[in-house]
């Protein structure tokens, strides 16, 4: 998805601000955001990515003018509304006004340490072998989705080279379409790519700045090796 939320690498946001001793929360708000998000996730009626593309699919300027964790509550909102959890009128409200909805698996306080500790393991097991090694050179693929990708806008098009091979995850591009447990797809190998800044950002770029991207297969092809002369 081509959004607001890929700012990596555009000008006009400035540097990025490092805070010095950063706590965890800025507020108890922030605290109960995440909490309240998470817990919602338990209850199994989206998944991770799914819950990011609602994010990506904010009005760009609530994306640019909020807190980060304000981004997490407005898309939790949205995932609510779409899902008949909540209505419209509730939300302005802020009270429930219609019986809860039936059926709606529930994340209990003292479950909560157990659940975290399990994870949600995105690794399966495919039957194709990985059409790519470590030390390859690879390109990433100019690709414009309509949907959700985890492919960066600034590394399309752009060669780098494999240094990890993280084994076959699920592809979260189908991902966000999918909620049938476990994942119904074919899972594709996950890489990580380093690129070069120079190659990205061209000779402005920081000497010796690399960035590194996890790139499932589809994302990739393969740069054919060069010739001596």
């Amino acid at each position: 998805m081509n959004g607001v939320h890929d700012m990596g690498g555009q000008q006009g946001y400035g540097p990025v601000q490092i805070e010095a001793n950063e706590p965890l929360f800025h507020g108890e708000w922030e605290r109960r955001a995440l909490g309240v998000t998470v817990a919602m996730g338990a209850s199994g009626l989206w998944n991770i990515d799914l819950a990011r593309s609602a994010r990506e699919s904010l009005p760009p300027l609530d994306y640019v003018q909020g807190p980060y964790y304000a981004i997490w509550t407005k898309a939790l909102q949205k995932l609510l509304i779409e899902r008949g959890l909540i209505t419209e009128q509730e939300l302005a409200q802020g009270q429930a006004l219609t019986p809860p909805v039936a059926g709606v698996r529930v994340l209990k306080a003292t479950e909560v340490d157990a659940a975290l500790a399990k994870g949600s393991p995105a690794d399966r097991p495919s039957t194709q072998e990985p059409r790519f090694a470590v030390g390859q050179r690879v390109r990433a693929l100019n690709l414009n989705p309509q949907g959700h990708t985890r492919l960066p806008r600034y590394v399309r098009g752009h060669v780098g080279t494999v240094v990890l091979h993280h084994g076959s995850h699920v592809l979260p591009d189908q991902h966000v379409n999918r909620m049938l447990p476990p994942f119904d797809g074919t899972a594709e190998h996950l890489y990580t790519v380093v690129f070069d800044g120079t190659e990205l950002w061209g000779p402005q770029a920081e000497a010796g700045h690399q960035v590194s991207v996890d790139a499932w297969e589809s994302y990739l092809e393969a740069v054919p090796e060069t010739v001596p002369a």
